[in-house]
């Protein structure tokens, strides 16, 4: 019999969350971004309810307007590097820029990290759009949309050929024969491409689950294909049910087109739920939600796609503005939905800003309802999973205690943790390393 399909499920740490007033919440921490405790409990509750893994996300820039979270947060993989000491099981995913980072320091990073946590750790894969981040990097420009995503292809496959330097059994320790390692079992890299010239071997050893787990969150044309052909997971933020299952066909399509196992590629919508005890919970905390948010952030909001385009300077209540080819260089995906959207539904701006920062009523209810939309997307081709991403201070700690258990007796999420590993909770397979797999096919020919 085959196993039942089961859900996948990660939670994002944000700190004092994604918006402008979510700190003001009286039972919020302020300094909760830069709180490792914060952190630690968020992880461990997360653990606790047998979550696949814990994400941490970044940037590069920030201005006087940036939201409170992105003011004053903590390095990912410094923080991560920490809760891998705390915890056993879950995986520990950190977002690292391709556009700003050179591949033999990340390909290191990451490593280190999949030792420190026994195989536990993922890289979100992004390219940067604000283009104040050229600023803080010494350089002249921010390099166009495209570009981008041609560094991020040559990025990903030499940091994928630093952790293959090493051959898994390299390593003989024999004390006798002073071999600390087997000759022939260590490969330079020697690579030298459009962007990047990296001679290597890595100084690091491949982990126990061969390479860490690849994430994406690609929606323009260009990041679809970059995800469906390198990652192994993809994070996305759709705006309804039939979007997502519009994305979810698109990206396993595409996924195929690569020559890929589409089944492997795991496509996790990230979503804000709000989940009651009863009705009269349910509507309060959503309303608790709603408050945080007010008109003159939501305005500030908007413009983060757009290159944290001001848009104080259009009325409230006129049409949404007219932006041409604005955001085509930041987040190209994301603007080009709110523009979309805001065309097809004839929106004001004040409609529009309120839109996309406030909840939506898809996952905000009850225990049984938040599961029973949860159950929806899974079964009906929209999703494999989700990323949970807390509005309220204890929204995590609602969805574990209230939700979990329903999805649990549902059969749709595990009671226990597969294995040690993120691959191995994940399901997927440990990635042959480049240097072994010809010398395997060639003594599996010599046999036949």
């Amino acid at each position: 019999m085959s196993k039942q399909r089961q859900l996948k499920l990660g939670a994002m740490v944000h700190g004092v969350g994604h918006g402008w007033g979510e700190w003001r919440h009286p039972q919020a921490q302020p300094n909760a971004s830069v709180n490792f405790d914060f952190y630690k409990q968020q992880t461990q509750l997360a653990e606790g309810a047998k979550f696949d893994f814990v994400f941490i996300a970044d940037s590069l820039h920030i201005h006087e307007k940036s939201s409170p979270h992105y003011l004053n947060r903590f390095e990912p993989l410094t923080i991560l590097s920490a809760l891998a000491a705390t915890t056993k099981h879950i995986g520990l995913v950190a977002t690292v820029t391709v556009s700003y980072t050179e591949p033999f320091q990340v390909a290191r990073q990451f490593a280190s990290l999949d030792h420190i946590s026994g195989g536990r750790a993922g890289w979100n894969v992004v390219t940067s759009w604000l283009s104040g981040t050229a600023d803080n990097f010494g350089k002249t420009e921010h390099p166009p949309h495209a570009v981008r995503y041609r560094i991020a292809k040559e990025h990903v496959n030499v940091v994928k050929g630093l952790w293959d330097s090493w051959e898994d059994d390299a390593f003989a320790y024999n004390k006798q024969s002073g071999e600390f390692f087997t000759p022939g079992k260590l490969h330079a890299l020697e690579h030298k491409g459009e962007f990047f010239s990296v001679k290597g071997p890595l100084n690091i050893a491949r982990s126990q689950q061969g390479q860490p787990v690849i994430f994406q969150a690609g929606t323009s044309e260009d990041g679809r294909n970059f995800a469906a052909e390198n990652s192994d997971a993809i994070f996305v933020s759709p705006e309804s049910f039939d979007e997502a299952r519009a994305y979810y066909n698109d990206l396993k399509q595409r996924a195929s087109g690569f020559g890929r196992d589409a089944q492997k590629l795991s496509i996790l919508p990230g979503i804000r739920p709000i989940v009651g005890r009863d009705e009269a919970e349910v509507e309060s905390r959503y309303q608790q939600a709603v408050e945080l948010v007010g008109i003159e952030d939501a305005i500030v909001a908007l413009g983060r796609p757009f290159n944290d385009h001001d848009f104080s300077q259009y009325p409230l209540d006129a049409p949404f503005p007219e932006l041409g080819d604005l955001g085509s260089n930041s987040q190209k995906g994301g603007s080009d939905r709110i523009k979309q959207l805001a065309k097809d539904e004839g929106l004001t701006l004040r409609q529009v800003a309120l839109r996309f920062s406030r909840p939506r009523r898809d996952f905000v209810g009850t225990p049984e309802q938040v599961a029973d939309a949860l159950q929806t997307w899974f079964e009906e081709g929209a999703a494999d999973g989700f990323i949970i991403n807390s509005l309220l201070p204890d929204g995590l700690q609602y969805f574990t205690e209230l939700v979990v258990p329903v999805l649990q007796q549902r059969g749709l999420f595990r009671d226990e943790y597969s294995g040690s590993t993120l691959r191995d909770n994940l399901g997927l397979d440990v990635p042959a390393n480049r240097h072994t797999t010809p010398q395997v096919q060639e003594k599996s020919e010599a046999v036949a």
